[in-house]
């Protein structure tokens, strides 16, 4: 149906093959031949973990303002807007004006006649009988940039959509179902997806033709937007019935295609075989010199390193063990010290376009900064290395800088590309970013005293960052030449080897490298910043709620921990339906930076009830507050009543009763973000320990065998999943603090707990509260008591425990047995 017709560079809105579009036995006017684009057989695609492709409020030690023009409230980084004031009113304006995500509000004055997904657009297909444009994209996607740029602000281009279809935009982070449903119908008929992904149903929105980014004209044998737009007006007028019974062929084949059921008498499969097999397969596509696993691109894959660090927490002694350890240590250090890590303003970009980390696709997300906290945070606790705190540090500072609202709520991403001059009329990918050696010899002019040869600040700091009077950026990694001249800062020496070269001590360099850093930082905000994804998502805030809770338990950071519970009311005030008892799935800052809802509010979808359940059983742990544990239970309630499948096991991603889904889809890979299956595997096991329910253990049991082909198969594309699945086959720690909340001797013995990465354990304080929550759900506790009036630890498997210890010493050998 579709073929490889148009190349383009790496490019976050695409899977990284090159872009499919229609066959030129489409494009052609030989109707008789049309047949042809159906007969291909419908397949799942392919595993892959490039998923995506498809007031101050901490004391951090290095004080930084916003990056963003001052006037924005709290630590906004931005407008959120993304187009430059001008004088005249827009031209066109379309019922995308009325939106809030940010992403359609782009698209509100293209010359096309754009609809919301909605019961609106769905009427006037059937009524005018036109076949439906979907466009589907999001707001920091570069590629749909580049399209609306070229076809969607072309007039000519706008007037043939708007006459001869009903187009649809649609933000994939908005409504995930409906990207999921039609990307998965374009990766099973071309074998590749990404955005901005170009669909075209039906009025009863059945797909019958798809691709991805379109140039807008003829290019030699390639064809255009245009020229694609004309042949499908054709082909519908007259080839109609072809296109419907084909399109309907594909989806019944796609519906049982994606069934993922548990068989009858099935039984989980072996955890242990499992993982090991997850390691092997990961081992193989792991690349040494810089870590990560594969050549280029490279993606960050946190649920990878995650699954590694679970595998060598309970393969100590082995030697498969210490390589998953090393592997993961590895690429986290390389990753820390490339150019897909911010030097200068924190964070991590995207992914790196080349093997060794340097040159990142600019764009940051907050999934990606939220589990790459944690991510770092667990390297610390295995590895006793500070740097991994500390670039977890970094990721929450950047976080809390520029991506927060200050309702508590995060928002979603900063785009890739600005204008490099406010001058500048053009954006350019990076600009906010990069830096030419002028711009680095003019702001750091001074000589170091006690640098060997005169230095100046300048030539050690371009030493160590890797500075090109050339720039340093080779070609193959800017096709489109936005970054000539220009420098991507990379750690390219230790700072011992640079103290040495310069004749300084490692303190010295320390603090001349750090004002170096504070000077471009003051520099950078001067320049136009990138567009910011201003909306909130209950799913992403959900992962970063995790990322604070789990870094501040681990540092014992209070400040990190009051962040992180007011990210968990935020979600509470803003994001929780307590009349309809139901999660929302987002809500966006207004124009008067305040918290604002649609009118017609988008239900959550699984994604937001698993993450959110992730991460307030994380905030629990890590402050025993325990109605963040009774709000956990009871959002898994509702996830279990609308998502859980009776028949087959196992959660669909969406609502299954929705009309206007084609698909009912249970997500079963770990990419860019976790499968909300797997997040909720996890849950599961957490809260039947947690709360002594054995239904809870006994669910995930059925969810994991609802997987159990896929997990045998190919483990390394739910790496995630594994780690739920290994935490029913390895033994499963409940460790009880006995002792008084504020005492200074029950700290003591949590800050020991918090300092171990225990992956399959859940950590309570027994008060002496027999009338509370926990007291009720795990009888137990009542008789669990100080021993002679210290602070007293448990250490328990099903409840059956250990003598108890007082000594954190005592505790720590306890649990590293």
């Amino acid at each position: 149906m579709l073929r490889l017709a148009w190349t383009r560079s790496p490019s976050s809105t695409r899977r990284f093959g090159p872009a499919r579009l229609l066959s030129g036995a489409f494009l052609r006017k030989d109707r008789a031949r049309s047949h042809s684009l159906f007969s291909r057989r419908v397949s799942e695609p392919t595993p892959t973990h490039d998923i995506d492709s498809y007031p101050k409020l901490l004391n951090f030690r290095s004080s930084q303002g916003s990056f963003r023009a001052p006037g924005a409230a709290c630590l906004s980084m931005a407008s959120g807007g993304d187009r430059q004031e001008t004088v005249h009113p827009p031209k066109h304006t379309n019922r995308l004006s009325k939106e809030r995500s940010p992403y359609l509000l782009q698209h509100a004055h293209n010359p096309v006649d754009w609809f919301p997904w909605g019961k609106e657009a769905f009427d006037r297909a059937k009524s005018e009988d036109k076949p439906i444009f979907l466009s589907v994209g999001y707001s920091t996607c570069h590629w749909c940039h580049v399209m609306e740029r070229e076809s969607f602000e072309d007039e000519e281009i706008g007037k043939i959509l708007s006459d001869n279809f009903v187009c649809i935009k649609v933000d994939r982070e908005e409504r995930p179902d409906v990207d999921k449903v039609y990307m998965t119908f374009v990766q099973a008929t071309s074998g590749g997806g990404g955005w901005p992904m170009s669909v075209w149903l039906t009025p009863d929105l059945r797909p019958f033709i798809g691709g991805t980014y379109f140039p807008p004209r003829d290019s030699g044998r390639r064809p255009g937007f245009k020229t694609v737009l004309l042949r499908i007006m054709e082909q519908w007028q007259n080839n109609r019935d072809a296109l419907e019974s084909s399109g309907e062929r594909v989806v019944d084949a796609l519906r049982k295609g994606t069934s993922i059921s548990a068989s009858p008498g099935e039984t989980l499969p072996s955890g242990p075989d499992v993982a090991n097999r997850c390691f092997q397969q990961l081992a193989h596509s792991y690349e040494e010199e810089y870590g990560g696993f594969r050549d280029a691109p490279k993606f960050p894959t946190p649920v990878n390193l995650m699954f590694l660090m679970s595998f060598w927490a309970v393969n100590r002694a082995s030697t498969e063990g210490a390589e998953a350890l090393q592997m993961t240590l590895h690429t986290l250090r390389m990753m820390a010290l490339g150019g897909i890590h911010d030097h200068v303003a924190q964070g991590f970009h995207r992914y790196s376009t080349d093997s060794s980390w340097h040159v990142p696709h600019f764009e940051k997300m907050l999934y990606d900064q939220a589990q790459l906290a944690v991510a770092y945070i667990t390297a610390y606790q295995v590895s006793g290395e500070r740097l991994f705190a500390d670039v977890a540090l970094d990721v929450l500072q950047y976080v809390s800088r520029d991506l927060s609202h200050k309702s508590g709520g995060f928002y979603s991403a900063e785009d890739a590309d600005s204008l490099p001059t406010p001058e500048s009329s053009e954006k350019r990918e990076g600009a906010f970013c990069v830096w030419t050696a002028g711009e680095v010899r003019e702001l750091l002019s001074d000589t170091v005293e006690g640098a060997t040869e005169g230095a100046t600040q300048a030539d050690i700091f371009m030493h160590h960052y890797g500075v090109k009077d050339q720039g340093n950026v080779e070609l193959e990694q800017d096709p489109h030449g936005e970054l000539q001249g220009q420098n991507v800062l990379i750690v390219r020496y230790s700072v011992e080897l640079t103290a040495a070269r310069f004749g300084l001590s490692v303190e010295r360099l320390t603090e001349v490298l750090a004002s170096a850093r504070t000077k471009l930082a003051e520099m950078r905000r001067t320049r136009p910043p990138p567009h910011l994804d201003t909306k909130m998502l209950a799913s992403w805030n959900g992962l970063m709620l995790s990322g604070f809770a789990r870094v501040g338990a681990v540092l014992g950071d209070k400040a990190l921990l009051q962040r992180a519970e007011q990210a968990a009311q935020f979600l509470r005030e803003h994001l929780w339906d307590e009349e309809g008892q139901r999660m929302l799935h987002s809500c966006y800052r207004g124009d008067n930076m305040e918290v604002e809802q649609t009118s017609s509010p988008i239900a959550g979808f699984l994604d937001d009830y698993a993450f959110a359940v992730c991460g307030l059983l994380d905030l629990f742990e890590a402050t025993q507050s325990v109605h963040w544990l009774q709000w956990a239970e009871e959002l898994q309630q509702r996830q279990d009543q609308l998502f859980w499948d009776a028949q087959g096991s196992g959660y669909f991603s969406s609502d299954p009763s929705d009309p206007s889904l084609l698909l009912s889809l249970k997500q079963d890979q770990d990419g860019a973000e976790p499968s909300a299956n797997s997040v909720s595997a996890g849950n599961l096991v957490r809260l039947s320990h947690l709360t002594g329910n054995e239904e809870w253990r006994q669910r995930s049991q059925q969810l994991l065998t609802a997987f159990s082909d896929r997990l045998v198969k190919v483990p390394i594309a739910l790496p995630d999943m594994v780690r739920g699945l290994m935490a029913h086959h390895y033994p499963f720690k409940q460790i009880i603090i006995c002792g008084q909340p504020d005492a200074e001797d029950t700290a003591g013995l949590i800050a020991c707990v918090n300092s171990l990465f225990l992956p399959y354990k859940v950590l309570i304080l027994a008060d002496g509260n027999t009338e509370g929550f926990l007291y009720q759900k795990l009888p137990v506790l009542s008789s669990l008591i100080q021993q002679e009036g210290k602070a007293t630890a448990y250490v328990c498997q099903d409840f059956t425990c250990a003598l108890p210890v007082t000594c954190p010493q005592e505790l720590r050998r306890l649990l590293l047995e």
